[in-house]
Order: C-alpha cells, then sequence, then structure tokens
C-alpha cells in the first residue's frame, strides 16, 4: 500500500467540487445561470487570435525560461506607465503560465526551512486565494488566517497580529483589490504592511491580478509603494495577470516581478520544475500589454454593472458596493443555505463565503456571505441580481 502525504490528508475539497456536491443533486429552479466562478466573459482583442497564428510556428521551439526579451520589456514599459516604476526587464521579472503558478511556487522558493529557529509562518487574508494556503503547505510552513471583516474593511489587520506569530513569520500573501470582497489596499494600508515586514523581517507577496478592473481611481500598487518609502527592493514580490485585465483566463498569462535576488530564487526554481510560457503565447502577450484600449471598454462594461447592483441592491442592509473587481459579497444568514434555496428557486448559481475561508477562533469570516461573480454581459447579469434579490431578500 502507497503512503501519502499527512498534512494534505484533511483537507476540505476545493471550492468548486464542494459546490457541485452541495448542489448538483437537486434540480435548478430556473433557466441556469452560473455566477461562481470568475471567468471573466468580455471580449478580449479581436487580434490575439492572428497573433497566435502568425507565431503558431514557434510552438516548434522550446521557450526561453524567463520569458521572451519581447514580453520582458513590455511588462517592464507597463509597470513604468502603470505604477512610476522602473525594473529590469532581465533580472527583475518573470513571466508566468498564470499567476497561479506563480503563487504556489513562490512559497517553495522563497520560504526559508526555519524562522528565528521554528517553523516559519505565513500569513494570509481570510477569506481567500486557495492557492496561498497550498503554496504554503508544500513548502512546510504553518498558514496563518488573519480575518478580513467588515469591521477591518475587509483587508486583514496585519497589525494586530500578535508579536511572537510575526516574529516567526516569512511571508505574507494579500490580494488588493481583494477576491472576494474588492477592497482596495490604500498608500498608508501598504506603506503600513511594508514597514511591518521591514520591522520583523518577512516578505510581501502581492496578489494584483483585480489592479486593473475597478471605478474612477487606479489602485496603488505595493512594489510602487516600496520604492515611495525606500524599503528594501526585496523586500515585495508582486504579480499580475493577463486573465482578468485582459479577459484572457485561457492564454494562462502573467508575471511575477520584485528585487534581483528574489527573481534569481524563482527563476532557479522554475528551470528545474516550472513550464515557461509557449513562445506563441509569449508574443501575442507582449502585445496584449502594451495595448490599453481593450481593458478602458472592458472597464467601462464593469461600471455599468456596480451601477446595476448598486441600484438592485440599493438599501439592504449591510451591502458592500464593490470598489474593485468583479464581485459581489453578498451578506446572508448562511451562504450555504442561501446557495441552496437560490439554485432550487431560481438556477442561479453562487458561491457560499465559507468554501473561500476557513474557520478560526474568532470564526469563519465567510460564513454569513455568498460570492457573485458580475462577469456575464450586463442584461444577463441585471436579470440574475433581480432574482437573486427576490429570493433571498424579497
Amino acid at each position: 500500500m502507497a503512503n501519502y502525504p499527512e498534512r494534505f490528508s484533511n483537507l476540505p475539497l476545493y471550492a468548486f467540487p464542494r459546490l457541485r456536491a452541495l448542489l448538483d443533486s437537486h434540480e435548478p429552479g430556473g433557466p441556469i445561470v452560473h455566477m461562481t466562478i470568475g471567468e471573466p466573459k468580455h471580449a478580449f482583442p479581436s487580434w490575439v487570435r492572428d497573433e497566435i497564428a502568425e507565431a503558431s510556428a514557434e510552438f516548434g521551439k522550446y521557450p526561453p525560461n524567463d520569458g521572451s526579451p519581447e514580453l520582458l520589456a513590455a511588462i517592464a514599459a507597463w509597470l513604468e506607465r502603470r505604477y512610476g516604476v522602473q525594473v529590469d526587464p532581465g533580472t527583475q521579472i518573470m513571466a508566468l503560465n498564470g499567476t497561479r503558478e506563480g503563487l504556489y511556487n513562490a512559497a517553495m522558493a522563497l520560504c526559508p526551512e526555519t524562522k528565528n529557529g521554528k517553523q516559519p509562518n505565513i500569513l494570509m487574508p481570510n477569506p481567500f486565494y486557495q492557492v496561498y494556503m497550498i503554496g504554503t503547505m508544500t513548502a512546510g510552513a504553518r498558514p496563518v488566517f488573519v480575518n478580513a471583516t467588515a469591521e477591518t474593511g475587509h483587508l486583514p489587520d496585519f497589525s494586530a497580529v500578535a508579536k511572537d506569530v510575526l516574529d516567526q513569520t516569512a511571508m505574507v500573501y494579500i490580494c488588493s483589490p481583494a477576491n472576494p470582497q474588492g477592497a482596495i489596499a490604500s498608500r498608508d494600508y501598504w506603506a503600513n504592511l511594508i514597514r511591518l515586514a521591514e520591522k520583523h523581517d518577512f516578505r510581501v507577496l502581492a496578489d494584483e491580478c483585480y489592479s486593473e478592473i475597478y471605478r474612477d481611481t487606479p489602485p496603488v500598487g505595493a512594489l510602487q509603494v516600496a520604492r515611495e518609502i525606500g524599503a528594501d527592493p526585496e523586500r515585495v514580490v508582486i504579480f499580475h495577470s493577463l486573465s482578468k485585465r485582459s479577459n484572457l483566463p485561457g492564454l494562462r498569462s502573467g508575471f511575477v516581478a520584485g528585487g534581483p535576488e528574489t527573481l534569481r530564487y524563482i527563476k532557479q526554481l522554475r528551470s528545474y520544475s516550472g513550464a515557461p510560457l509557449p513562445l506563441p503565447i509569449d508574443r501575442v502577450s507582449a502585445r496584449v500589454w502594451s495595448d490599453e484600449d481593450h481593458v478602458t471598454a472592458s472597464r467601462d462594461l464593469y461600471r455599468e454593472k456596480y451601477a446595476a447592483a448598486d441600484q438592485i441592491f440599493a438599501g439592504l442592509p449591510g451591502y458592500l458596493s464593490p470598489a474593485a473587481g468583479f464581485f459581489l459579497w453578498l451578506p446572508v444568514e448562511d451562504g450555504e443555505a442561501a446557495a441552496m434555496k437560490l439554485w432550487t428557486q431560481t438556477g442561479v448559481r453562487v458561491l457560499p463565503g465559507a468554501y473561500l475561508s476557513r474557520d478560526t477562533s474568532a470564526g469563519n469570516p465567510g460564513t454569513g456571505y455568498i460570492r457573485v461573480a458580475m462577469v456575464a454581459p450586463i442584461n444577463e447579469t441585471q436579470d440574475a441580481l433581480i432574482k437573486l434579490r427576490d429570493c433571498l431578500y424579497g
């Protein structure tokens, strides 16, 4: 009989298999509307197909480990335009097969075996993108869940974590704009977190995948603030993706950027175990990072959905009008019960908030919420939100 690692033996099902187990044995109460997964449905640039076709012969070549010089230069140029941050494309950026790869591998590449002689901690928001926890566990570190609630502005208050826990912390995962709540870390929030990281000597892994979906003001970036306050260049690592920004989740294209020593370790792990971006994907990614027109058009469509949601849920106690991203984090008495009622009575499918979070001594911050993805066209989204309102809050 084969043996298996104990550290993964008691994991709950991932959110979406867990949702299928909850709902799929029950008949939907109407036409099925999927509002569970954050898969953008807006159009991506029409020239993407032609660009890949023109470069298709390069599927016959092994791609460069870190990304082509052209792609890395395009990413560096985007970072300077977007954040006013200059990075060396050769030493401070690596292309990713989507940010999930980078967020997972960063824990293995960067987390030390011990911190102050003990098993290291990796802190993360609760609720959270589940790859943070699995990357932590794979690296042999201890995940520490820091609740992000209405009281903390739906961002984790890492400064409230006990000093002995912080002293044992090697890294912190943080997502801004936040998935699922859409909360944006302010310049002061980033500055305080980075200073806390310098005081207790840990890295900040900033997941900024939703940075280009916002109402009015572009969210400030972690690397941008780190440069402004003169932090150690190795202190902050950022992760970005074309999935949300450019409506290309199937392209599996993103990047990680940070200090040159940090990137050296990340690249070294990739050279042994990772999969570089195929060259045709690399080529089209360079052009996509260089174009903002399609991003602006997509953002305008999300603004229409923000306005529709605000109107539909006006007056709902506890309603959080999202500042960014494309999720609603709606208050309910019990997320599982609400998802079941909505499914069996309307056919609208949403995700219980508890599937994105973990129990802590202060409770599970996702239990009283559902996550609703506003990715479908505006008319379909609006109709589904009205059904949701009438079913759960009518």
